[in-house]
């Protein structure tokens, strides 16, 4: 069966997550309309403290209150509440440039892509980035790279071209900055088409205060792309872990194993315990990775089933 045409004026959807951004939402706002004047522009209100909701409604934003705290809960209610072919979601702290949002409209559309990044790691202004955290931008994406084997360079922008299709199949599980790692490694496990596109990343205006802290996001943002691997390549996680018991199984059960060549007997019990004890959670181990791999790949043949499923009715 043959794909309906995609229609030359795709219905775009700006959304913009919003806390504590009054100093800004209004020049984002005001810039996203003059850069897509044809875009449909949604500032979710993350619970801000400030004025962010009236400045972005005077903007001309429609607003959306968003009461679940953290970003990732707002890109699943983006998800739920916003109708659009192509969704671009983009910070309210005006550090991504609007010129940039049509071109990445139309190479998402161009090439067929579900999700379009823009990477900030070429150009950047300076003090654009925070003590640490273009190298740990840099640490994270070699992770992803080694973990995954994907060819990213910025895999925690916050500007990015979304598809329909994956807005349908990505359900995001985080609540808080980690969310887009998340959204990137769902894209990559589920095989949708990824791509980058740089664009200039710029400073905060003064006054303005970035809410990531370097360490307890970081924190989460590995410990995100660990249990990601675990789900979407589990044969590969427990694989590791069930050697790594094996080999502490050989380790502990050496040495009563010589004695009993040697005498008959077994004089070291609590090591001859410990090392059975290791072997048998190296084979559990094994043996749920190889249940678990059979399960994610069936959920691969479901989501492959669903991405035709949309394709086909668009």
């Amino acid at each position: 069966m043959v794909a309906p045409a995609v229609p030359d004026s795709p219905r775009v959807a700006v959304v913009i997550p919003c806390y504590d951004e009054e100093q800004t939402i209004r020049k984002v706002v005001e810039d996203f309309r003059k850069a897509l004047p044809g875009a449909e522009i949604f500032v979710f209100d993350n619970n801000s403290r400030d004025a962010s909701a009236e400045v972005a409604r005077a903007a001309g934003a429609h607003v959306v209150a968003s009461p679940i705290q953290g970003k990732g809960h707002v890109v699943r209610h983006m998800a739920e509440v916003v109708d659009a072919d192509v969704y671009l979601l983009v910070d309210g702290d005006d550090t991504y440039p609007a010129d940039a949002a049509p071109e990445m409209v139309r190479r998402l559309r161009r090439e067929g892509l579900d999700m379009l990044v823009g990477a900030r790691l070429e150009e950047y202004a300076p003090g654009a980035f925070r003590p640490f955290h273009r190298a740990g931008n840099r640490v994270i994406t070699w992770l992803i790279r080694l973990l995954f084997r994907a060819r990213l360079g910025d895999v925690l922008s916050g500007y990015r071209a979304l598809s329909r299709t994956f807005v349908d199949l990505v359900r995001v599980r985080r609540a808080g900055f980690e969310v887009e790692t998340e959204m990137t490694l769902q894209a990559l496990a589920k095989r949708l088409r990824v791509a980058e596109m740089p664009v200039r990343y710029g400073c905060r205006p003064p006054g303005s205060e970035s809410k990531l802290d370097t360490w307890s996001d970081g924190f989460l943002i590995v410990r995100c792309i660990a249990m990601l691997f675990k789900d979407y390549k589990p044969l590969f996680f427990f694989s590791a872990i069930s050697v790594l018991l094996a080999l502490a199984a050989l380790a502990a059960g050496s040495a009563p194993i010589m004695d009993f060549v040697e005498t008959g007997l077994v004089p070291h019990v609590p090591r001859a315990i410990l090392a059975a004890a290791l072997g048998t959670l190296s084979i559990i181990f094994l043996t749920a990775g190889l249940i678990l791999d059979t399960i994610a790949k069936y959920h691969e043949e479901t989501i492959d089933l669903w991405k035709r499923s949309f394709r086909e009715r668009r």
